[in-house]
């Protein structure tokens, strides 16, 4: 029974640690999807889990780059949410075809709803034109909670490989694949003959990226479980 105790105490170590391990990765703010293209348009959703179980989540501001300004940005109404779009004056002018662009969206701000611990919530933006020398876009963000505390989304990569502890949200940028001027994967475009400013947005889609973090971690349980099952198959087995 002792072997069975210390076999069952493994076992939940095991579960807790991946469990530990999932809860995080799957517990970041991201952007969704994470990639587009090169020059083109798309529509993305920052997501926001609330990861504290004593306060929600009552503001959300993503800066927004201006060393890769966006000529055109636009949110997605989000019910009981009131929604704050910053334009500002770029450190220089930004060449485009459609002319020099000298301002843009430096920040949005949604504020005045509610993320339960529990719960996350998705902020939609189409934006575009996503610039072509560059193969990421940066978007901090700081998530303010009911009790004060703010969570500051914005230390870059490591050397190394391994996740920071408040990741910065990043849209990864890839070559286009074809298509139209701006892409064949462009979530939406700009309007004919619009000049760079705030335009109307589309319906919006996403896509999970701590599903396989989560299947892993599963993976990973179920392995040791096997393991334990077949230590005590082995301890019981009787000696000839």
């Amino acid at each position: 029974m002792s072997f069975v105790r210390r076999a069952a105490a493994v076992l939940a170590a095991a579960t807790a640690l991946t469990v530990g391990l999932a809860i995080p990765a799957l517990a970041h703010v991201s952007i969704q999807p994470g990639t587009a293209e090169q020059g083109g348009f798309t529509k993305v959703a920052f997501r926001v889990p609330n990861e504290r179980d004593n306060a929600s989540t009552v503001k959300i501001e993503v800066d927004f780059p201006t060393d890769h300004p966006l000529a055109f940005v636009s949110v997605k109404p989000l019910p009981g949410w009131d929604v704050k779009v910053t334009q500002g004056k770029l450190p220089k002018p930004v060449k485009t075809e459609y002319g020099d662009l000298e301002e843009a969206v430096t920040k949005v701000v949604w504020s005045g709803g509610k993320i339960n611990p529990g719960e996350f919530q998705e902020f939609e933006v189409s934006m575009g034109q996503l610039p072509k020398d560059t193969e990421s876009l940066t978007f901090p963000t700081k998530q303010t909670y009911s009790g004060g505390e703010v969570v500051n989304w914005a230390d870059p990569a490591k050397a190394d490989g391994t996740e920071a502890e408040h990741p910065v949200p990043t849209l990864k940028l890839v070559p286009a694949s074809g298509g139209d001027e701006h892409g064949a994967a462009s979530a939406s475009a700009a309007p004919a003959g619009a000049t760079p400013s705030v335009v109307p947005v589309a319906a919006s889609t996403s896509t999970s990226d701590g599903t396989a973090r989560l299947l892993g971690g599963a993976g990973l349980v179920v392995g040791v479980i096997g393991i334990v099952v077949g230590a005590l198959g082995l301890r019981r087995r009787p000696t000839s």
